[in-house]
């Protein structure tokens, strides 16, 4: 099986489950468009908690509604959207203090 073929077995056996609980690691990284857009759709009208990771810009947008940034100092916790986060001033800020090591 491909990669992305076994993705999709892992995926469809999870909504099976119908599981409560999804952790996925850069869970479109072996899809093809189609099977991330049907990917997609299916998670924005999953009921349960997904947890991912991912890199997939667009991905994180569609999907997220909570951003949990772990970084050296802590967490940044925030209910927002990907593109919210990111262009967040305050955010920004706090980055920026979370990620400055000491001289």
């Amino acid at each position: 099986m491909s990669g992305g073929e076994k993705v999709r077995c892992m995926l469809s056996r999870m909504m099976m489950l119908r599981a409560n609980v999804l952790m996925l690691d850069e869970p479109t990284n072996h899809l093809d468009l189609e099977s991330i857009t049907a990917f997609n759709n299916s998670l924005k009208n999953f009921k349960g908690t997904v947890l991912f990771t991912t890199h997939d810009h667009e991905f994180a947008q569609t999907v997220a509604d909570r951003i949990i940034e772990l970084t050296p100092k802590g967490n940044i916790d925030r209910y927002l959207t990907f593109d919210e986060y990111m262009s967040d001033k305050t955010i920004r800020e706090q980055r920026a203090k979370m990620y400055t090591v000491p001289v």
